[in-house]
């Protein structure tokens, strides 16, 4: 597994506490560098803090595509996999968006339901299909 794939997990990990925790999104990323066990690398903290600050926006997207499920029905998990890849896919202009997809996807697939990563797929590529149109 590449460094930014594990980051990516990290960051993942950090979402889902959060939430689980009740904590605005992100909101355990201090504790986590604090903590340092594992440390907590800088991309880790770059798609925590962007996804937090993107959050209303990125849930909107995600709200707006998905065919049949709400954010709340998503599995926690699915959902920030979401958060992330979107991110990646909207607003992080370093990552390629063909790879933002693919490790949401294979996060999906490593840590989901067997459903999971073809709902992933399917939805990160309907945001790349439209983000032209976007304006972001």
């Amino acid at each position: 597994m590449s460094a930014r794939s594990k980051a990516r997990k990290r960051a993942l990990d950090v979402l889902f506490e959060s939430e689980v925790r009740g904590l605005p999104v992100g909101g355990t990323l201090p504790d986590r560098i604090e903590d340092n066990d594992p440390p907590v690398n800088e991309f880790t903290v770059a798609l925590v803090e962007g996804v937090a600050k993107n959050i209303h926006a990125i849930d909107d997207l995600l709200s707006a595509h998905s065919v049949g499920w709400s954010l709340d029905r998503m599995p926690a998990v699915d959902r920030n996999v979401l958060r992330i890849g979107a991110y990646e896919l909207l607003y992080d202009d370093q990552v390629p968006d063909v790879v933002a997809v693919s490790e949401a996807v294979a996060m999906a697939r490593d840590l989901s339901t067997d459903e999971s990563p073809a709902f992933v797929n399917g939805l990160l590529a309907r945001l790349l299909q439209l983000k032209p149109t976007l304006g972001i």
